[in-house]
């Protein structure tokens, strides 16, 4: 059992950044240097065209609707079934004889028995839901003129302004981070007075039954789709129980339970309050709210459910939303405006980009969005980036859940995937901007997931391997499902955990702390001691490898994806085994016998290799050109090239050469996050051209909806984190002990800025540039800290001074001849 955790905006003392960290930089559109407004000359029609507001525990989409406004809500914690144990008992005794089946070339039949006997029970996890809709009926409204609806991402505000009749109106909502509530305020101005009634619905949306994706043209088929919010709940969609009524004359009261799915009973209750604040008359009647005469209102919506953690279901949530809603009531709203605004800027006004001249473009961001392909705009691009740190920042918060597939945003109880934590790309790549992006606090969440997944995945470690540490395969959810799901094709694959290890060991580097690499450490152990004890030998001599695995998710022969020792996942481990030593000698482990025996065991990991076809080879063997889809959309084998490091022009340049090959055959169009990989491999790989025309590509109308969520397709939130992190890329990269500067940089953005983006080693550099040329760099870090910088081929070693800063000389970056 776990105390309740408190909300707070920064992160604990582990994770606190230090204070040369801290510049603020302004990043307004007042100051000409960067755009930080989506906007938009009409309402939201379908969701994909609402705009999202968060504070990482409760979410909601908002639709700027004059006469009725919809307000789309969701909760972090809300998701289907409850605490469970999937692992498969009967797994541990087919393991050997799937290994033989697939040493002796019956990859089928290895299939077919590891299905029966080693997948989950059930074989699906638990979907995110929606925490329902607050809708707001207003008397009078007529029309609307004048209008316009924005989401201000300086200030994480979402507003519309319209006149109607003799009336001026305001709208703004935004998502509380220190008073953990939305907040709806409603203002008007002229003759007349707003009535409105305020009313609730369950989430409910029909869900995505089918989407196809054709590699070769980029066509993308959706069978069930619908955006919008009118089709009756399925009774397996429905909440258990629902009550809905007054809560004191000024309050409306929701409380529930999720749903059951795959047999998995619903045990988790929720809760929602709305309480009105207003000049006019307030009522609670029934099952709704109504307001007379009022020339403003604001409108107080917590949301809670007993979820505490993944084995406790035991919160309150009635109490919590009271205790919240009438805190916040009890500020006046200038004063709840005001600290969500400096709370939400202390940090994402660490970091500003401009690309290109930084004039705002006068057109609304879905007409941009539009013509993209026919019409530069680099101002786009940067935009890009700052939605996708305002994302993060929105769904991913200190003592929040991590962003899930759709981030925190999703209005269906059924969605895709089950916006659940697939953890074979998507959800890693969810973090790939949070070093760079400057919002290591976002990654939080992360860390304390895998602290549950160490605690769930050594009892299936146990239970279908027979192994000490720990163990989580493709998919996770919040009860901390590790066995493996869905199927042998894309769920026998035992390196979910060690990836999500990655993630904590980059925060580390771009956050040197060592109360923080303390308390990665046994994370990373445990990781490593399950292959120490499942790595076997190959059969043909060529080292330790995993097995059974794939290579997500893709098939080396029709139909059958299972095998021994992918590239990735030796990839992986060879990462995670570098890191683990690594921390254990900067902690000074007295373990010697783990080390010596991790050190022997990393030495014997398979190296990568190139086939027949000049190609990085996917699998052990050289399958590429057998596999069933030359355009699959997972370039699983490239992680070697980026998310790491260990693949790369300097080092290893044929591997670097063979996967500049493989990404050629894979070509350039994918589904959403696929184009946002493509685009960061280009980018590391120097092919500032190449990624240009990617994200070219990812920014226009096939993968990016008018509100600029990434269109996977259907809505899914990783391709606009994996977006940014490789637009940040082209500009500045490192890796391999070395600053990059301007490596990629495309020559559509000859000229620009990047002010407070970080490095790993904890530096933190503004940088200039003209013509395409540098022409400003300072770094900022840890006093006396060695950095060594790369640029135009050249490597200049500098060191910062005691102050903790240094001005570059510009020159004596790439002295050029006389």
């Amino acid at each position: 059992m776990t105390t309740r955790r408190r909300f707070v905006a920064t992160a604990g003392l582990a994770l606190a950044l230090p204070g040369w960290a801290q510049a603020r930089l302004a990043v307004t559109e007042r100051a000409g240097r960067e755009t930080l407004a989506l906007w938009y000359d009409q309402p939201a029609g379908p969701w994909i065209e609402a705009l999202p507001v968060g504070n990482g525990r409760l979410g909601a989409m908002v639709f700027g609707r004059a006469a009725q406004e919809r307000v789309q809500l969701n909760l972090d914690t809300l998701f289907a079934g409850g605490p469970y144990q999937p692992d498969n008992p009967a797994a541990l005794e087919a393991l050997p004889r799937v290994r033989q089946m697939i040493d002796e070339g019956r990859f089928k039949e290895a299939s077919d028995l590891a299905s029966k006997t080693m997948m989950a029970q059930p074989l699906w996890q638990m979907p995110f839901g929606s925490a329902g809709d607050l809708f707001l009926d207003f008397h009078g409204l007529a029309g609307a003129a004048r209008y316009h609806r924005a989401l201000e991402l300086d200030t994480a505000i979402a507003s519309s302004r319209f006149t109607s009749a003799r009336q001026r109106h305001r709208r703004e909502v935004f998502c509380s981070a220190p008073d953990q509530v939305l907040v709806i305020r409603l203002e008007a101005e002229g003759s007349g007075r707003l009535d409105v009634d305020l009313g609730y619905r369950h989430g409910g949306e029909a869900q995505y039954s089918a989407a196809t994706f054709d590699g070769s043209t980029g066509a993308v088929s959706l069978v069930g789709a619908a955006w919008d919010h009118r089709e009756p709940l399925r009774a397996d969609q429905r909440p258990s129980t629902l009550a809905l009524g007054p809560d004191d004359r000024d309050a409306l009261l929701v409380e529930g339970h999720n749903i059951e799915v795959a047999g998995i009973p619903a045990a988790l209750r929720y809760a929602l309050r709305v309480k009105a604040v207003s000049d006019g008359r307030v009522r609670a009647v029934d099952d709704r709210l109504e307001v007379r005469g009022a020339r403003s209102i604001t409108l107080i919506v917590a949301g809670a459910t007993s979820y505490r953690r993944f084995d406790d279901v035991s919160g309150d949530p009635t109490g919590e939303v009271r205790q919240r809603s009438e805190a916040a009531a009890r500020k006046p709203y200038a004063r709840l405006r005001a600290d969500h605004v400096a709370a939400h800027r202390a940090l994402f006004g660490r970091l500003s980009i401009r690309l290109g001249s930084g004039q705002a473009d006068a057109r609304p961001t879905n007409q941009r969005i539009a013509s993209v392909a026919t019409q530069p705009d680099p101002a786009l691009a940067a935009l890009y980036v700052q939605y996708a740190r305002y994302l993060l920042l929105s769904s991913s918060r200190p003592g929040s859940q991590p962003a899930n597939l759709q981030g925190l945003w999703n209005a269906v109880n059924n969605p895709p995937w089950g916006s659940k934590y697939t953890i074979n790309i998507n959800t890693q790549m969810n973090y790939w901007p949070a070093g760079p992006g400057n919002l290591g606090e976002c990654v939080e969440p992360v860390l304390r997931m895998v602290e549950d997944l160490a605690i769930t995945g050594a009892r299936t470690a146990r239970t279908c391997y027979g192994a000490r540490g720990w163990v989580a395969h493709h998919n996770t959810d919040l009860w901390r499902a590790t066995a493996p799901i869905d199927g042998p094709l894309w769920g026998l694959w035992p390196c979910g955990g060690a990836w999500l290890c990655q993630t904590l060991w980059d925060h580390y580097e771009y956050h040197p702390d060592e109360a923080l690499l303390r308390r990665i450490y046994p994370l990373l152990k445990g990781a490593s001691l399950f292959f120490l004890d499942t790595l076997v030998e190959d059969p043909k001599g060529r080292g330790l490898v995993t097995s059974p695995s794939i290579s997500p998710e893709n098939e080396h022969h029709p139909g059958v994806a299972l095998c021994a020792g992918p590239a990735m996942d030796r990839q992986i481990v060879r990462d995670l085994f570098d890191r683990t030593l690594k921390a254990h000698a900067l902690l000074e482990d007295g373990d010697s016998g783990f080390a010596k025996a991790l050190a022997a065991a990393r030495a014997r990991l398979p190296a990568d290799r190139v086939g027949a076809q000049g190609q990085l080879q996917e699998w052990l063997e050289d399958w590429d050109a057998m596999a069933a889809d030359q355009k699959h959309r997972h370039v699983s084998h490239l992680y070697a090239v980026y998310p790491s490091g260990q693949i790369n022009r300097r080092d290893t340049p044929a591997l670097a050469e063979a996967a500049r090959r493989t990404l050629d055959t894979r070509g350039d169009q994918s589904t959403g996050w696929a184009t946002a990989w493509r685009l960061a491999l280009w980018a590391r790989l120097a092919d500032g051209e190449r990624a240009h025309a990617i994200l070219l590509g990812l920014l226009g109308p096939v993968r990016t909806y008018p509100n600029m969520f990434d269109a996977h397709p259907p809505f899914q939130i990783d391709g606009n984190f994996g977006g940014a992190a490789g637009i940040l890329e082209l500009i500045v990269q490192s890796w391999g002990g070395e600053l990059l500067l301007l490596p990629a940089l495309p020559r559509a953005w000859a000229q620009g800025s990047l002010h407070g983006v970080r490095a790993r080693g904890g530096i933190e550099l503004d940088i200039d540039w003209a013509d395409g040329r540098l022409t400003r760099l300072v770094l900022r870090g840890p006093p006396r800290t060695p950095v060594k910088l790369r640029h135009e081929g050249h490597l200049t070693s500098v060191a910062l001074g005691p102050a903790g800063r240094l001005d570059v000389p510009v020159a004596q970056l790439a002295p050029r001849p006389s």
